[in-house]
Protein backbone atom coordinates (compact mmCIF):
# COMPACT_ATOMS: atom_id res chain seq x y z
CA UNK A 1 0.00 0.00 0.00
CA UNK A 2 1.35 3.55 -1.11
CA UNK A 3 1.99 6.08 1.59
CA UNK A 4 -0.68 7.93 0.09
CA UNK A 5 -3.26 5.37 0.01
CA UNK A 6 -2.50 5.13 4.03
CA UNK A 7 -2.77 8.50 4.84
CA UNK A 8 -6.07 8.54 2.87
CA UNK A 9 -7.19 5.51 4.63
CA UNK A 10 -6.59 7.02 8.18
CA UNK A 11 -8.23 10.29 7.41
CA UNK A 12 -11.43 8.58 5.75
CA UNK A 13 -11.09 5.97 9.20
CA UNK A 14 -10.68 9.44 11.10
CA UNK A 15 -13.58 10.88 9.83
CA UNK A 16 -15.98 7.65 10.16
CA UNK A 17 -14.73 7.95 13.86
CA UNK A 18 -15.30 10.97 14.49
CA UNK A 19 -18.97 11.06 12.22
CA UNK A 20 -20.04 7.81 14.27
CA UNK A 21 -19.03 9.48 17.66
CA UNK A 22 -21.19 12.70 16.94
CA UNK A 23 -24.38 11.06 15.79
CA UNK A 24 -24.20 8.62 19.07
CA UNK A 25 -23.53 11.38 21.43
CA UNK A 26 -25.60 14.28 20.00
CA UNK A 27 -28.59 11.93 19.70
CA UNK A 28 -29.99 15.23 17.71
CA UNK A 29 -31.11 14.45 13.91
CA UNK A 30 -32.19 18.15 12.66
CA UNK A 31 -30.89 18.87 9.22
CA UNK A 32 -29.49 21.77 10.57
CA UNK A 33 -27.12 20.07 13.18
CA UNK A 34 -26.68 16.96 11.34
CA UNK A 35 -25.30 19.68 8.65
CA UNK A 36 -23.05 21.37 11.40
CA UNK A 37 -22.05 18.12 12.59
CA UNK A 38 -20.77 17.13 9.62
CA UNK A 39 -19.03 20.29 8.70
CA UNK A 40 -17.07 19.96 12.29
CA UNK A 41 -16.24 16.67 11.64
CA UNK A 42 -14.42 17.40 8.25
CA UNK A 43 -12.51 20.13 9.43
CA UNK A 44 -11.41 18.38 12.12
CA UNK A 45 -10.28 15.29 9.78
CA UNK A 46 -8.99 17.88 7.39
CA UNK A 47 -7.06 19.74 9.72
CA UNK A 48 -5.61 16.86 11.40
CA UNK A 49 -4.34 15.46 7.99
CA UNK A 50 -2.79 19.00 7.63
CA UNK A 51 -1.26 19.26 10.98
CA UNK A 52 0.63 15.77 10.28
CA UNK A 53 -1.18 13.82 12.77
CA UNK A 54 -2.21 11.28 9.85
CA UNK A 55 1.26 10.60 9.40
CA UNK A 56 2.45 9.91 12.65
CA UNK A 57 2.78 5.60 13.18
CA UNK A 58 1.40 6.55 16.88
CA UNK A 59 -2.15 6.93 15.25
CA UNK A 60 -2.03 3.99 12.93
CA UNK A 61 -4.86 1.31 13.68
CA UNK A 62 -2.88 -1.87 14.53
CA UNK A 63 -5.53 -3.61 15.82
CA UNK A 64 -7.83 -6.64 14.67
CA UNK A 65 -10.88 -8.70 16.14
CA UNK A 66 -8.64 -8.82 19.56
CA UNK A 67 -9.80 -5.63 20.48
CA UNK A 68 -13.26 -6.31 20.69
CA UNK A 69 -12.65 -9.19 22.35
CA UNK A 70 -10.66 -7.09 24.99
CA UNK A 71 -13.62 -4.25 25.33
CA UNK A 72 -15.87 -7.61 26.46
CA UNK A 73 -13.40 -8.60 29.00
CA UNK A 74 -13.31 -5.23 30.30
CA UNK A 75 -16.92 -4.63 30.18
CA UNK A 76 -16.82 -8.01 32.60
CA UNK A 77 -14.68 -6.15 34.37
CA UNK A 78 -15.96 -2.84 34.84
CA UNK A 79 -19.25 -4.32 36.00
CA UNK A 80 -17.48 -7.17 38.58
CA UNK A 81 -15.61 -3.80 39.92
CA UNK A 82 -18.41 -1.93 40.68
CA UNK A 83 -20.47 -4.38 42.49
CA UNK A 84 -17.24 -4.74 44.75
CA UNK A 85 -16.83 -1.18 45.52
CA UNK A 86 -20.57 -0.91 45.70
CA UNK A 87 -20.62 -3.48 48.74
CA UNK A 88 -17.51 -2.15 50.16
CA UNK A 89 -19.08 1.18 50.15
CA UNK A 90 -22.24 -0.10 51.78
CA UNK A 91 -20.65 -2.24 54.33
CA UNK A 92 -21.09 -0.33 57.77
CA UNK A 93 -17.36 -1.06 58.65
CA UNK A 94 -16.16 0.70 55.06
CA UNK A 95 -13.52 -1.67 54.75
CA UNK A 96 -11.22 0.47 52.37
CA UNK A 97 -7.57 0.49 52.61
CA UNK A 98 -6.98 3.15 49.95
CA UNK A 99 -3.18 2.60 48.46
CA UNK A 100 -1.22 3.83 45.75
CA UNK A 101 0.75 1.41 43.72
CA UNK A 102 2.90 1.22 40.25
CA UNK A 103 2.40 -1.42 37.90
CA UNK A 104 4.75 -1.81 34.55
CA UNK A 105 3.27 -1.94 30.90
CA UNK A 106 4.65 -4.86 29.16
CA UNK A 107 4.06 -2.75 26.06
CA UNK A 108 6.17 -0.08 25.32
CA UNK A 109 3.89 1.58 22.73
CA UNK A 110 2.60 4.78 23.86
CA UNK A 111 -0.86 4.06 22.59
CA UNK A 112 -1.10 0.58 24.45
CA UNK A 113 -0.16 2.71 27.68
CA UNK A 114 -2.93 5.00 27.41
CA UNK A 115 -5.56 2.32 26.53
CA UNK A 116 -3.62 0.87 29.92
CA UNK A 117 -4.28 3.63 31.91
CA UNK A 118 -7.60 4.46 30.56
CA UNK A 119 -8.86 0.70 30.95
CA UNK A 120 -7.56 1.23 34.55
CA UNK A 121 -9.51 4.51 35.55
CA UNK A 122 -12.89 2.90 33.99
CA UNK A 123 -12.80 -0.16 36.13
CA UNK A 124 -14.44 1.05 39.31
CA UNK A 125 -12.14 1.12 42.60
CA UNK A 126 -9.08 2.33 40.33
CA UNK A 127 -7.88 5.36 38.64
CA UNK A 128 -4.29 6.11 36.98
CA UNK A 129 -2.72 8.89 37.78
CA UNK A 130 0.32 9.16 35.96
CA UNK A 131 2.21 7.11 33.24
CA UNK A 132 5.91 8.20 32.75
CA UNK A 133 8.70 5.72 31.00
CA UNK A 134 6.00 2.92 31.39
CA UNK A 135 5.25 2.83 34.70
CA UNK A 136 1.72 3.80 35.78
CA UNK A 137 1.02 4.95 39.26
CA UNK A 138 -2.41 3.88 40.12
CA UNK A 139 -4.78 4.60 43.33
CA UNK A 140 -6.88 1.64 44.16
CA UNK A 141 -9.45 2.03 46.83
CA UNK A 142 -9.14 -1.41 48.33
CA UNK A 143 -5.97 -4.07 48.71
CA UNK A 144 -7.94 -6.51 46.60
CA UNK A 145 -8.09 -3.88 43.93
CA UNK A 146 -4.59 -3.75 44.03
CA UNK A 147 -4.02 -7.39 44.22
CA UNK A 148 -5.66 -7.79 40.77
CA UNK A 149 -4.09 -5.06 39.38
CA UNK A 150 -0.52 -6.59 39.82
CA UNK A 151 -2.13 -9.97 38.90
CA UNK A 152 -0.77 -8.19 35.31
CA UNK A 153 -4.26 -9.92 33.74
CA UNK A 154 -4.93 -6.55 31.92
CA UNK A 155 -1.52 -6.14 31.20
CA UNK A 156 -1.16 -9.15 29.25
CA UNK A 157 -4.70 -9.07 27.57
CA UNK A 158 -3.44 -5.32 26.42
CA UNK A 159 0.02 -6.52 25.12
CA UNK A 160 -1.89 -9.47 23.00
CA UNK A 161 -3.57 -6.84 21.16
CA UNK A 162 -0.87 -5.43 19.18
CA UNK A 163 0.83 -9.47 19.11
CA UNK A 164 0.85 -10.02 15.07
Amino acid sequence: MSRVTARLGRTLLLLALLISAWLLWSGLFKPLLLGLGAFSCVLVAYLTRRMGYIDNELFEVNFNLRFFGYWAWLGKEVVRSSFEVARVVLDPRLPISPRIVEVEATSRHPVDQVIYGNSITLTPGTIALDVRNGILKVHTLTQEGADALMSGEMDRRIAALRAD
